[in-house]
């Protein structure tokens, strides 16, 4: 009798089991944009190359140019993370040395810096290759492509406290 009563929880359990598990209910929506592309009424793709009206040959130095600065700026971004790290066990640490946090925070400032004086040369390339009618468009377009970072730019994610 025992056996029986145990067998029917079982059978009970797997079967709930079963039924809770998401089935494949087709393609399921992307959260917030993601997987989208932001089209235009007349199916043409919005974003900084089209607003800007920019040649083959443009869109193809840029996109060069693009790679190239996130291999530059990759290394920094990983000597940022391991800094930021430091900090951590610097600031957690049962008895901190306020001069080496000091210095870490000084390190990790410079490294900023260096970031973004590379981002800055980065656009004033770009925008070097420009027409003077793409210029002011690029000009207005917050500061260079500087709105086009989704949600690294300002308001985004990044620019909130707490928020990473």
């Amino acid at each position: 009798m025992k056996t029986k009563i145990l067998m029917l929880v079982v059978l009970i359990g797997l079967s709930a089991v079963l039924v809770a598990q998401p089935g494949d209910r087709g393609p399921k929506k992307p959260f917030r944009g993601q997987g989208r592309e932001m089209q235009m009424g007349n199916g043409e793709r919005r974003g900084p190359a089209n607003e800007l009206m920019l040649t083959d040959e443009q869109k193809e130095a840029f996109k060069k140019s693009r790679l190239a600065l996130e291999k530059q700026l990759q290394p920094i971004r990983n000597e940022i993370g391991e800094a930021e790290a430091r900090q951590k066990t610097l600031t957690t640490a049962e008895k901190p040395d306020l001069a080496a946090i000091n210095k870490n925070i000084e390190k990790i400032g410079g490294l900023r810096v260096e970031m973004e004086k590379i981002q800055t040369k980065h656009r004033l390339d770009m925008r070097a290759q420009l027409t003077e009618e793409q210029r002011l468009k690029f000009d207005r377009s917050r500061n260079g492509m500087r709105g086009f970072n989704g949600m690294r730019g300002p308001g985004g994610f990044q620019g909130r406290p707490g928020i990473r």
